[in-house]
This record gives structure tokens, sequence and C-alpha cells, in this order.
């Protein structure tokens, strides 16, 4: 484990491989061990380097300050690629992580080389709802209010495995293994944090604006808002292309290979 100092804040990373630089931005709950099942053919081909953001593992963050903030997360993610020195990296970000690496694509493609969005966390404006679509999806914010709500209280296992049953269905908690459930446990309190994150939906303007070159990863078992939003940002970024894992959300976990293979034949073809 690496540590680089960002914005007042060390953040730790793994550092693994050579080759051209690929840069990996986790999601909710997570930290820079979600990208284990994949790290070994990535970094067989690519210096892989995935950080963990501000306030999740190895920190053991208590909940409380003002600097849990998607705004601060997408200034920390700017302002460590640009500490490593590396010219233009391959960005892959999943969930919550597809939605900062969308934003520094957004305002800082310069930074980037390519593009993968593994179903972006977020919100879309009325410019991006589909006719017929249902508007934006409380129940996930509901959900994970609730169990910010049983964390805050004491009880982590049980808001746990709600939160995680309503991203991947009945059993999802039981399904991650001992290993990631305690992964999750460990970014238990960075739920409070997101309580009030200040997440901005995205809007169509904001999906043509990127000119990066840029892949999203969809999970055909994904349920949920998750694929709407996919499905309306991909419509938008010019040029951009879609490929389907036969998974739910947690695609890395269950199907590394697959996942993997989406990144490197985009990052590394024509």
């Amino acid at each position: 484990m690496k540590q680089l100092a960002v914005n007042g804040y060390d953040m730790a990373y793994l550092d693994l491989g050579q080759g051209r630089p690929l840069v990996c931005i986790h999601g909710t709950v997570g930290d820079f061990r979600s990208w284990a099942p994949v790290l070994g053919p990535l970094s067989a081909r690519h210096r892989v380097i995935a950080p963990s953001l501000r306030h999740f593992f190895p920190e053991h963050w208590d909940g409380r300050g003002g600097d849990f903030t998607m705004d601060q997360h997408i200034a920390d993610m700017i302002g460590f690629i640009e500490g490593l020195k590396l010219g233009p990296v391959d960005l892959v970000g999943h969930s919550r992580g597809g939605h900062i690496a969308f934003r520094i694509a957004q305002q800082r493609p310069e930074l980037l080389r390519r593009l993968v969005l593994a179903e972006p966390g977020g919100d879309l404006d009325a410019s991006l709802q589909p006719a017929g679509a249902p508007p934006p999806d409380q129940s996930r914010r509901e959900r994970t209010i609730a169990a910010a709500d049983r964390i805050r209280s004491g009880d982590i296992e049980a808001g746990l495995e709600s939160f995680m049953e309503g991203i991947d269905g009945p059993g999802a908690w039981e399904r991650r293994g001992p290993v990631g459930r305690q992964r999750v446990r460990d970014n238990a309190l960075t739920l409070l944090g997101q309580m009030n994150e200040q997440r901005r939906p995205f809007s169509r303007a904001d999906a043509e604006a990127i000119r990066t070159p840029t892949l999203f990863i969809l999970g055909a078992k994904t349920a949920g808002a998750l694929p709407i939003v996919l499905r309306a940002l991909a419509a938008h970024v010019r040029g951009s292309r879609t490929v389907l894992l036969d998974t739910t959300h947690g695609m890395m976990d269950q199907d590394p290979p697959g996942f993997a293979k989406a990144v490197l034949d985009f990052i590394d073809g024509d």
C-alpha cells in the first residue's frame, strides 16, 4: 500500500504491474480492495493504480465532518491523477466511482485517455428521463437513509444487509462471503456521509460534453434504476460502446474474467 497527499488528505492506494496506467475508482462501501478479483488480469498488461476515496478503508472514519461530498471526492481524484504525474490515464469507475469518473471526464478531459463506466450511480434530470420512465429512484434514497439510520443506532449488520440486498436482491449479503462482508463493514460509516454528499443528477448536456472514448459496462441482471441511468447516458455520450455481462451490480466479484476482458479489450483496442 502507498499513500499520496491530496488536498490535505493522505489517499491510500495500490500500485501493481507495469505499462500504461489504469486508474480504478471503487464504489459505495468499497475501497481499493474492491478491485482484488480483477487485479491479476488487469495488472498483467497495465500499471493498475487503485485508490481508496477520502474516509474509506484503511481509514476507520467516525462519520463526522463536512468533507464527505461528491465534489470533494471528484476534486480528490483529479488531484490524485495530477499528483501521479503519469500523463493521460485510462480511468475505470464502478457505481459511485463511475459517477466520479464521469465528472472527471466532463471537467478535466485532458487527464484521460479512455474511460470505462461500470453502472455509474446517480439520478437523471428531466432532460435525460426516458419517456414513460419512473421519476428519480426515491426507493434507493429511502433505502440508503434506512440503512444509515440502523448503522447510526449501532445495528451495523442489519443496516448493511438491507442496503446490499436493496442493490443486488435477496441473499446478496450472504453471497458476498466472509471476506466481502468484512470489506463492507470496514466502510459502513461512509453511508452516514452519503446522506449529505450533494450529488447532482446527470443531464443531457453533461453526457454530450463527454469527448473521451467511453465504454459502459452493464449487468444483465441488475435491477432498479442503474440500467436506466446507464442507457440514458450511453445514448448521449458520443461514440460510446456498451458491454453486457451476465451479472448483477457486483460484477467484479461475479464475473472477474468477463469484467477484465471488457476493460482490456476496450483500452487496448483501436
